[in-house]
């Protein structure tokens, strides 16, 4: 059998979360997974919610966390650091 790899992970588990983001009229997309953070993208009422930071790190942040070994961290795809240019 076949282990998962840890972005099929990420994304199983954020697959169990949706359900209750999409009760309060939000959704949640991975984005990418880099040097164990996740990114995500939010949608609807929580890409303007005022909770948004608290529904990251205390709710999506702790549950990856948990069931994804490797994740050490949930952040917005807004804040993923941009590739650095190559200078001569």
């Amino acid at each position: 059998m076949r282990l998962a790899t840890i972005e099929q992970q990420i994304e199983t588990t954020i697959e169990k979360i949706r359900p209750f983001i999409r009760r309060d009229g939000g959704d949640v997309q991975f984005d990418s997974f880099v040097d164990g953070i996740v990114y995500v993208k939010m949608f609807g009422a929580c890409a303007d919610c005022g909770l948004l930071d608290t529904t990251l790190s205390s709710g999506i942040e702790v549950i990856l966390m948990e069931e994804v070994p490797g994740v050490l961290g949930v952040r917005l795809v807004d804040d993923k650091p941009k590739p650095t240019e190559t200078t001569k």
